[in-house]
């Protein structure tokens, strides 16, 4: 399993930011035509970028720059942004985390991005064209195009990176290879030399086919686009391993190229002058990955821009520092608890309900947030158009509920008031990564599960990649993670299908999921979406925690800054440049 769609819910809320959209594809998947009126085909001239406007909404704009600190004022051309430690696996489609993904967003530009309402827009093709079944995809790439070492990009290149994607020996989280490619599966099964369906028309020119219709298709398919010459040059059918040893020395589109990763300490980029926007305006820009206080970080000039969950307390006292810039900032995300589904005790509904009603979710991300947030009871982020209250069940905080769930479920308390069943008790092993945020989980939930006769047993880790370690292990009951930007309502059910969420097989969710994917109508989709909701309301494959809100504070001195709903500020940060 690998968690390069999910970060640790506590982390993000405790001031570690998300940059862009780091899906399973790296590329979060969006609608080809799922508002409605998008048409078969788009170019340039017919697609906006995102208005600066979309990210200035409610700014609050620093009061005195004076205050900025020295080690701030002195920084010309490098900007410095807080993130969690990445892995060093740079190479879109095989990240580790998704903090990889934050990294590689900043290498590698995609066929196609989206706008503020997450609609398809041109970014390294230019236009694209769609037959009216919807069934093959051209994409036509701009002229002139290079990499960061200057070579050309071309349509082999994009034929390339779609058929490692289905070789067999690749285990990533990519979505392409669930697409349903023409010719796809014959050729994992080694029965064909090439993917039947995919075709270079010209340098410039590349299609793909499917099987079947899917809404998403555009965005999955118009994600990065890995250099044959460099990635390919080793390839072997059947034979992933060797790119593991190009991770550290990526050759990307992106609006920087990686000058040096030290693990545990930053990330460094250098300006791509090969970027097809043109060079970005701000030389040299540094994730400082190093671990430590996130305010001080801000407040000594140390970093630039950094996440912070949107309290009053939060926003009093970043208007009190006089140099940052405030910009309020919902993200289109959500939190969940992930549950164990192949321990024995948890693959009871009944038990996982009996969990969502006995914690008391409100006092744990609301109230202690001081309102920065908000409970979630289902897998969509209520700015999505798929967003629904209808049908679904909150879950309010009723211990008398969940102690009737337990009871009906055979847990009866023993003795010492522990609930037991086959003379087992009823334990909960929670894995959490260090945080306040984690802290405040910790303190409620102990007393709200202690309080139903089922021990509790937290377990705390200093970094992500530890924790996600644990989880693979499978020793574990319950842990914290939140998605990464999520675009089409898709993006948030994925992981219920890949096998990410291991022990949940329901041919009903699958159904519904493949009816939501093979019609672009919107309403069509929203009916769909409604009724997936409601199953997934019931069943708790998952217990869904919360949606956050957040502030960015960032240098007053930093020009051009602006934030997608679905993409974040990673758009923009090629223009940022230090007035």
């Amino acid at each position: 399993m690998k968690k390069s769609i999910s970060t640790v819910s506590a982390i993000l809320i405790a001031g570690s930011m998300l940059l862009a959209a780091c899906a399973k594809n790296d590329n979060a998947a969006g609608p080809s035509q799922a508002s409605g009126g998008a048409s078969p085909s788009a170019s340039a001239s017919s697609s906006a970028s995102a208005s600066p406007a979309a990210g200035a909404e409610g700014l609050i704009l620093a009061s005195d720059l004076s205050k900025l600190p020295g080690t701030a004022q002195q920084r010309t051309d490098t900007i410095i942004v807080g993130l969690t430690d990445p892995s060093g696996a740079f190479t879109p489609y095989f990240h580790q985390s998704g903090y990889d993904g934050n990294v590689s967003s900043q290498l590698f530009t995609p066929l196609v991005s989206t706008d503020d309402k997450g609609l398809p827009i041109p970014a390294l093709a230019e236009s694209w064209d769609i037959s009216p079944d919807n069934l093959t995809y051209t994409f036509h790439l701009r002229k002139d195009l290079k990499y960061s070492d200057g070579s050309p990009v071309s349509a082999d290149d994009v034929a390339f990176t779609w058929t490692i994607l289905y070789d067999k020996a690749y285990d990533g989280d990519a979505q392409v290879n669930t697409l349903g490619v023409k010719g796809g599966e014959a050729y994992k099964e080694g029965k064909a030399d090439s993917i039947e369906g995919i075709k270079v028309i010209d340098p410039l020119t590349v299609s793909v086919t499917l099987e079947k219709p899917n809404a998403s298709a555009l965005i999955v398919l118009g994600s990065d686009v890995l250099s044959k010459a460099y990635y390919g040059k080793e390839y072997k059918p059947g034979q992933l391993d060797y790119i593991k040893n190009l991770h550290a020395k990526p050759v990307g589109t992106g609006p920087y190229k990686l000058e040096k990763f030290i693990p545990g300490q930053e990330v460094r980029f250098v300006a791509n002058e090969y970027y097809y926007k043109g060079k970005p305006k701000t030389e040299h820009f540094i994730y400082k990955t190093s671990e430590g206080d996130t305010w001080q970080f801000i407040e000594t000039g140390e970093i630039d821009f950094a996440s912070f969950s949107a309290t009053q307390e939060n926003i009093d006292k970043l208007k009190s520092l006089g140099f940052v810039n405030i910009l309020p900032y919902t993200p289109s995300t959500y939190g969940y608890l992930q549950v164990n589904l192949e321990h024995e005790a948890l693959k009871d509904k009944k038990v996982r309900q009996a969990i969502a009603y006995g914690l008391d979710r409100q006092s744990i991300y609301v109230d202690a947030n001081q309102g920065a947030g908000a409970v979630a009871n289902i897998p969509s982020s209520p700015i999505s158009w798929a967003y629904t209250e209808d049908g679904i069940n909150p879950y309010k905080f009723d211990a008398d509920k969940a102690n009737a769930l337990l009871d009906e479920a055979g847990w009866t308390k023993g003795s010492d008031g522990i609930r037991q069943k086959d003379g087992k008790p009823l334990s909960i092993h929670y894995l959490g990564s260090k945080s306040k945020n984690t802290d405040i989980f910790i303190a409620v939930a102990k007393e709200n599960i202690e309080a139903l006769g089922i021990k509790f047993e937290p377990e705390v880790f200093a970094d992500f990649n530890s924790l996600v370690s644990k989880v693979e292990g499978g020793d574990y009951d319950l842990v914290s993670f939140s998605t990464p930007m999520l675009t089409d309502p898709a993006d948030g059910l994925l992981q219920f299908v890949d096998g990410e969420i291991k022990g949940y097989d329901n041919p009903k969710f699958k159904e519904l999921y493949d009816k939501g994917l093979a019609t672009s109508d919107i309403e069509q989709r929203k009916a769909i979406y409604k009724e997936t909701f409601q199953l997934l309301n019931d069943e708790l494959p998952v217990i869904f925690t919360n949606y956050k809100k957040t502030v960015y504070a960032y240098n007053g001195r930093i020009q051009n800054l602006s934030v997608s709903p679905f993409n974040g500020i990673a758009p923009s940060l090629p223009d940022w440049s230090l007035k």
